[in-house]
């Protein structure tokens, strides 16, 4: 690959100096990266944050090698507003390249798609999260959307504001009578500026920011968290806390992935599975709940391990309830697979193919669904997932059925984990003390959430204090294959297709 001395090796989890990331030309810089994409890397961060010198923005970009299961880091200082756009030949970083013009008022030249995604004020360059923004205001949703033009054709606007209880999001169609052409997805609606709340951190309200970036993946971005700061302040967490996260996390993984199979099946009229799996999620909340007194697992975990421990009794509480509840899982999943009428709606709607996941760079089960396998805990494992691996699960078609029926194998698997943790669990604390961060320091935290891969990336000031913290959600990288899975498909589709995918509005929009 040309153009290796552009980044610079960097562990799941480990912090690294910060002068020791290369820093150079655009030109190199580009050219670094879409060759690494080109040879398999993927873009798990690209991101503008203020340079060392607060004079210009330098571009920092995190690949991901799954053959080696190292991650990359590399830095360009930006001195000029515009630059050659990496999109055309780099499709994965087109939402990012879109995030970077509106934040720093960058000009990627070639992007074919400018738009903002979050519609909030750029960052004022020198002083970005210290003296405020500058710029309008602009209006969330204002902005020229795409039209396709011809006898017939209509558009169709749905949301932001939706019919059930939902988050904001709004959708416009292009359409021929119910054939879709074209679906094109705004957000923004409940940007809450959580990256820049973090600045000048860690701070009592650190870990509340992120067990609520997305509040259905609580455990997913805290643990994420917790290990950027661990590796910033070279911290060893203890076994049996480590086995707790892991079991936290899997847990959170089955409650959603039960949820979302019930309300698929809600979603085509097949009100079986779906009463079945409503009341089965909030079983899985609950055992959250008797492991840590949240259903939502908030609380638990904490930098250094976890916020409390578990005692014997409650152990096997645990493992009985799973055990009854697995069974029920099974029946009303299986009703899935046994009705020919749900296979029907299910089968060949939504597809994604595999060139187009691995172009876009998709992650999480939308990627294992079109039977790229692509998961945190085989390729950059950390914690528990260093030790015990849970078998991968993929499928093949890309469509609505293969994202269910991944999430019913996920959910075997999940419960299998759980059970062998449980019946292993180590003795010991559960706490280690956390050392203040250490100074000038970059780290990356990747944590594989139910729905695909959170990657934080944290940078460290000469006083140890976060000069810059990026978040990517999995639904960040995510969006977009749920706007090409409508391409070609009936607008009655979309209910479906989009909670196939089930991505998360506060996540993205943060």
């Amino acid at each position: 690959m040309s153009g290796w001395d552009v980044f610079i090796a960097v562990p799941n989890g480990q912090a690294v100096p910060r002068q020791q990331v290369p820093s150079r030309d655009f030109v190199s810089f580009r050219r670094a990266i879409v060759d690494a994409v080109a040879k398999g890397w993927r873009v798990a961060a690209f991101f503008g944050a203020v340079s060392d010198a607060a004079l210009s923005v330098d571009l920092w970009a995190v690949l991901a090698d799954q053959a080696s299961g190292l991650l990359y880091a590399g830095k360009t200082t930006m001195n000029d507003d515009v630059f050659a756009s990496l999109t055309p030949d780099c499709p994965q970083v087109h939402w990012f390249e879109r995030e970077i013009a509106e934040q720093w008022g960058l000009r990627p030249k070639g992007h074919p798609w400018l738009k903002p995604i979050r519609f909030h004020k750029p960052y004022r360059r020198a002083h970005a999260g210290r003296d405020g923004a500058e710029g309008a205001v602009p209006t969330v949703g204002v902005t020229d959307y795409y039209r396709v033009e011809g006898e017939e054709i209509h558009e169709v606007a749905v949301g932001p504001v939706h019919a059930g209880i939902i988050e904001p999001g709004h959708f416009r169609f292009q359409c021929h009578g119910e054939h879709v052409y074209h679906l094109e997805i705004c957000l923004g609606y409940q940007h809450r500026g959580v990256e820049r709340a973090l600045l000048g951190g860690p701070n009592q309200r650190s870990i509340h920011y992120l067990e609520t970036v997305a509040g259905d993946t609580s455990v997913g971005h805290a643990t994420a968290y917790c290990q950027a700061l661990e590796g910033l302040a070279a911290c060893a967490v203890p076994a049996r806390a480590q086995v707790l996260r892991g079991i936290a996390l899997e847990l959170e993984r089955l409650a959603n992935h039960t949820g979302d199979l019930g309300a698929l099946a809600a979603d085509v009229g097949y009100l079986p599975t779906a009463s079945f799996c409503g009341r089965l999620r909030g079983d899985f909340l609950n055992l959250t709940a008797l492991l840590c007194g949240s259903r939502l697992g908030r609380g638990l975990i904490r930098p250094g391990g976890i916020g409390s421990d578990v005692d014997v009794p409650r152990v096997e509480q645990l493992r009985q309830r799973l055990a009854e509840t697995l069974p029920d899982v099974a029946v009303a999943a299986n009703l899935l697979w046994d009705t020919p009428s749900v296979q029907a709606r299910f089968e060949s709607t939504g597809s994604v193919s595999r060139e187009d996941c691995i172009e876009l760079g998709l992650v999480g089960l939308a990627a294992r669904a079109c039977g790229v396998g692509r998961d945190v805990r085989h390729e950059f494992p950390a914690g528990i997932y260093r030790f015990a691996q849970i078998p991968l699960s993929t499928g093949q078609t890309g469509d609505v059925l293969a994202r269910a029926y991944v999430r019913w194998r996920e959910i075997q698997r999940s419960v299998a984990f759980i059970r062998e943790q449980l019946k292993a669990l180590p003795d010991g604390p559960v706490q280690a003390r956390l050392e203040p961060l250490a100074a000038d320091r970059l780290v990356v935290s990747l944590v594989e959430g139910w729905r695909g891969e959170i990657c934080h990336v944290a940078l460290t000031n000469d006083q140890g204090r976060f000069g810059h913290y990026k978040i990517v959600d999995p639904s960040f990288h995510n969006w977009m294959g749920l706007a090409l899975a409508l391409r070609g498909q009936q607008i009655s589709d979309f209910p479906l297709c989009n909670k196939s995918f089930n991505l998360s509005y506060c996540g993205h929009d943060l």
